[in-house]
């Protein structure tokens, strides 16, 4: 077995970071060079790096490839139900209880309740990872089967470093997944009930690969290393990151070889929505996931003087001991040396006088340094956002957001009473009846490194999801907040990614054999659209939210194997020496038989991208279906399309005898050119009458 990266000598004359592989006495050693320094601008001159590398330093044919090592970041009770997932739901536990999922995270606080063992036996006899213990990690559990840590690219700080986790980021992606149902869960009262993963019995093998600074291509491509070699079953990295290529992705790269091992690689879209372009983790492999928000909010009470009043936004967990308190605005308490150019709205640093905010609420407009704030003796901050806000934020002080309506209101009472006064209470659960919705900081497509595959893949729920936390850092992780739990409520396409991942799991525990396209298609055609208000919706949402339950049961799925994904980066340029990032080999591409159409890979999703707004619409897609659902159907096609776009599926009508059997179809898009618009939507769905099977077709016009 070829591994992707074990052991990380430090060539210091060069500054290099060599990773390589190591196997059984009959495969060739293989390495990758992963070095500090300054990324290529383009994907040109990384290849010409690349090949100067190769010449001049290791003239070795069993280096597979050089990039540069960079730093990636953190993606940062009711979801499980609100996807359909009851604890009563359908589940094989014996199946589930020998499922390893592996997580790549910030580590894991094994003291938390949703990691106890008990009632669990040994771990699978697949098993072959180890438990690195170290500082105050002193051992696994029958739950935590296994735990490593990595910091050759990420130094830390720690003197004892283990794989503990002291931030909570891993320890709420892993319990999301597979924690143990936990009765009486919250975070100081909120979200109080059951908390618990998709695939509680499954088991939790954990690769501590981030630290304060981020996590290092180096730590990120020996966690891929080790867990394939472990026995995982999946993958989930709630991490990202951009590249200008696949092939110095450490993510896209790990992802690839597990894959090869049959194993599925989650990932988080990333927080820079609602702007275009911002999605991460978009090779066609992965299953990039963005965040919904489901029908439960945390909404936080904010009263202003006699009947002016709002639910603004945060995670609130302070109660008032008071029933008002003194109310002042950053303008009228601005620091009497602020320098010029320097706004006293924003209540940052030096901005404010402490003598006059002390012991007072203080409204605040677009910003607020809480580090700085606390120290004065404030009581609490209103914050005036002119931004769509539908996700809570912890503070380390009583804290709402609130639309700049409602902020300009409080302006003027403060402004036009002598002593104006505010509470704001303890925030508390709402119903959200517009669930479910694609969060506004959830990256938005076009995948940016092709044009011929919508990302993200689909969404989850990320908003205010409680799962397990660690007691190393405080609710907010701040030094200056004095609250710690083994709970807490956070936000993020990496509180979505988790749920993907167990969902992942759930349907692995049907069908041991799928492959990881096949689990991936079962996913993303029995999703469900969301409502949202931009016009790119799929390069919001993808296939649309997951549905767990139905997608055990997709009745027809697009499969991919190793040689399609080949095929793929052959037509998006890849070729010899940078194919052998992912095939650890030779491969030339004019042995690779193309299949034709606009795309070249079997996605369930169909994406053509137009370049100029005077191009008329015009596209072939070739894909292939696989029956799982019942051994004798007949299956009709069913199109959504705007008039102005002509959608023809050829041919209109699938008729399988057994199970397992492939049919082939086509389906031929045309229609005008995008001149006063910027995206045209449709949609494909084969249906048996039991079996829904859809995907979403977009025609986007690229700035």
């Amino acid at each position: 077995m070829v591994r992707i990266c074990m052991l990380t000598l430090f060539l210091l004359a060069m500054q290099f970071h060599w990773s390589y592989t190591h196997g059984s006495s009959d495969t060739i050693r293989k390495a990758y060079i992963v070095y500090m320094g300054k990324a290529p601008q383009s994907k040109s001159s990384a290849i010409d790096l690349h090949h100067n590398l190769l010449s001049s330093v290791v003239k070795n044919e069993n280096v597979v490839s050089v990039f540069p090592s960079k730093m990636r970041k953190l993606h940062t009770t009711r979801s499980w139900d609100f996807l359909g997932m009851p604890q009563s739901v359908k589940r094989n536990h014996q199946i589930e209880s020998n499922i390893i999922v592996g997580v790549l995270d910030t580590g894991i606080y094994i003291d938390a309740p949703s990691f106890d063992h008990k009632g669990f036996g040994p771990p699978p006899s697949k098993w072959k990872g180890t438990c690195q213990v170290g500082g105050n990690f002193t051992s696994c559990n029958n739950k935590v089967i296994g735990a490593r840590f990595y910091n050759h690219g990420a130094p830390t700080s720690n003197p004892n470093p283990s794989p503990l986790d002291d931030e909570g980021h891993g320890s709420h992606t892993s319990s999301t997944i597979a924690g143990v149902t936990v009765a009486g869960a919250s975070l100081y009262g909120l979200a109080k009930g059951t908390a618990r993963g998709g695939v509680p019995s499954a088991r939790i093998a954990v690769y501590k690969v981030c630290w304060v600074d981020g996590c290092s291509d180096i730590d990120l491509l020996a966690g891929f290393d080790d867990a394939i070699s472990d026995g995982v079953d999946l993958i989930s990295i709630s991490i990202g990151g951009y590249s200008d290529s696949y092939f110095d992705d450490s993510i896209s790269i790990g992802a690839f070889h597990a894959m090869k091992k049959g194993i599925l690689t989650t990932c988080s879209a990333g927080n820079d929505g609602p702007s275009l372009y911002t999605v991460g983790n978009t090779a066609p492999w992965i299953l990039t996931v963005g965040a919904s928000g489901m029908d439960r909010q945390f909404r936080t009470l904010v009263k202003v003087g006699k009947g002016i009043q709002t639910y603004g936004f945060s995670i609130n967990t302070f109660s008032p001991k008071r029933r008002l308190y003194p109310l002042t605005s950053a303008a009228k308490s601005a620091n009497a040396n602020l320098t010029l150019g320097h706004s006293p709205w924003l209540c940052d640093e030096g901005s404010l006088d402490a003598n006059k905010v002390k012991g007072k609420i203080v409204l605040c407009k677009e910003g607020l340094i809480q580090d700085y704030v606390k120290p004065l003796g404030v009581s609490g901050a209103i914050v005036s956002l002119d931004q769509q806000q539908d996700t809570g934020f912890t503070f380390i002080i009583p804290a709402a957001f609130v639309d700049t309506n409602f902020g300009d209101k409080i302006d003027t009472y403060v402004n036009s009473t002598k002593n104006p006064q505010a509470v704001i209470y303890k925030s508390r659960a709402v119903r959200n009846a517009a669930s479910p919705f694609v969060a506004s900081f959830s990256s938005r497509g076009p995948n940016i490194l092709s044009s011929t595959v919508i990302k993200p893949d689909i969404t989850a729920p990320g908003i205010d999801i409680l799962a397990a936390y660690s007691k190393l850092a405080s609710v907010t992780g701040d030094l200056e907040d004095n609250r710690f739990g083994v709970y807490n409520i956070i936000s993020g396409t990496s509180m979505a990614c988790p749920h993907v991942t167990a969902s992942a799991a759930y349907i692995k525990t049907f069908h041991p054999r799928w492959s990881p396209a096949a689990i991936k298609s079962a996913l993303m055609t029995t999703a469900s659209e969301l409502k949202i208000k931009d016009v790119q919706a799929e390069l919001a949402y993808g296939a649309g939210q997951i549905d767990p339950v139905r997608a055990v049961d997709p009745g027809l799925i697009y499969d991919l194997s190793e040689v399609d994904y080949i095929r793929f980066l052959c037509n998006e340029g890849y070729s010899g020496t940078a194919l052998r990032f992912f095939t650890e080999g030779n491969t030339n591409c004019s042995s690779i038989p193309n299949i034709g159409g606009h795309d070249a890979l079997n996605y369930p999703s169909m994406y053509l991208q137009l370049n100029n707004p005077n191009t008329s619409i015009s596209a072939i897609f070739h894909r292939i279906v696989k029956n799982v659902g019942s051994k004798k159907a007949i299956y009709k096609a069913t199109v959504k399309a705007p008039a102005n776009l002509k959608v023809t599926v050829v041919p209109k009508e699938l008729a399988f005898s057994h199970l397992n059997e492939k049919k082939s179809f086509a389906v031929v898009i045309k229609g005008p050119p995008l001149k006063n618009i910027t995206s045209v939507s449709a949609s494909l769905e084969w249906s048996d009458a039991k079996h829904k099977v859809r995907s979403p077709i977009l025609i986007f016009l690229a700035n």
